[in-house]
């Protein structure tokens, strides 16, 4: 059989014209709505961007400091007690900052809590901060303690014993007492919340340990990274005049 050549009429459909007004309705506010949702993604790119390029003004006051306070660079470091990166950086990068820049003058190191690998993490950074408020001298050697005995993550190493254990072997100028009442009661939680938080939320850091200068993250693979970003600030370009 062949096929017909006849074709059927499509019969128009009748649309009230009170549906299409809705129905056009809709479509406009749908288009609106797209573009709204539009302009605040560009807008938070860019407010994300400009986030990400201005340097952070940190109160240093506020925080445990080596060196010099009118130094000319300022470095924050911000840690984790259970992060083996940070035991590192603390047993190789620090002695070298300490010699090259810390001594002269040029820079002043300050540390911010990032606790973020466990409880244990904030049970160490409880401790550090009761030193800190006894005696702001005696920070950096319990600092520096802390992770000479550094044990695996999250494996128990951190109870308020053992870490009054590490003051005492280290001959930390502190009351123990104090200090041990300060870590079961959890004293300056709150403070390592916030910097925590800092971190994670407002500046992004990604991990520990975590290098600002003057304000900025600086990416780093060894010292000579932190050393190259130091002179460029000690010594900043001089800009080339037009001939």
């Amino acid at each position: 059989m062949g096929q017909s050549n006849t074709k059927k009429k499509k019969r128009a459909v009748y649309i009230p014209p009170a549906k299409q007004k809705k129905g056009n309705g809709a479509l406009i506010w749908l288009t609106i709505a797209l573009a709204f949702i539009a302009v605040v993604i560009v807008l938070g790119i860019n407010n994300s961007s400009k986030n990400a390029s201005k340097p952070y003004a940190f109160e240093y006051s506020e925080l445990p400091r080596l060196g010099q306070e009118d130094a000319p660079v300022k470095i924050v470091e911000f840690g984790d007690y259970q992060c083996p990166a940070c035991k590192n950086f603390s047993e190789t990068v620090k002695p070298s900052l300490v010699k090259d820049y810390i001594d002269t003058g040029k820079v002043s190191l300050y540390f911010a809590n990032y606790a973020f690998i466990g409880e244990d993490s904030e049970t160490a950074a409880i401790a550090a901060e009761s030193v800190y408020r006894q005696n702001p001298e005696a920070f950096w050697a319990y600092n520096d303690a802390l992770y000479a005995n550094q044990g695996e993550e999250n494996k128990g190493w951190v109870t308020p014993d053992t870490l009054v254990q590490i003051a005492k072997d280290a001959k930390i100028d502190v009351d123990y007492d104090k200090l041990l009442s300060d870590i079961n009661a959890g004293a300056g939680r709150d403070k390592i919340a916030e910097y925590s938080k800092l971190a994670e939320f407002t500046l992004r850091v990604g991990g520990t340990p975590a290098v600002l200068i003057d304000g900025k993250q600086v990416k780093f693979n060894s010292y000579n990274d932190i050393k190259a970003a130091i002179e460029s600030k000690l010594n900043p370009p001089t800009p080339k005049e037009n001939g």
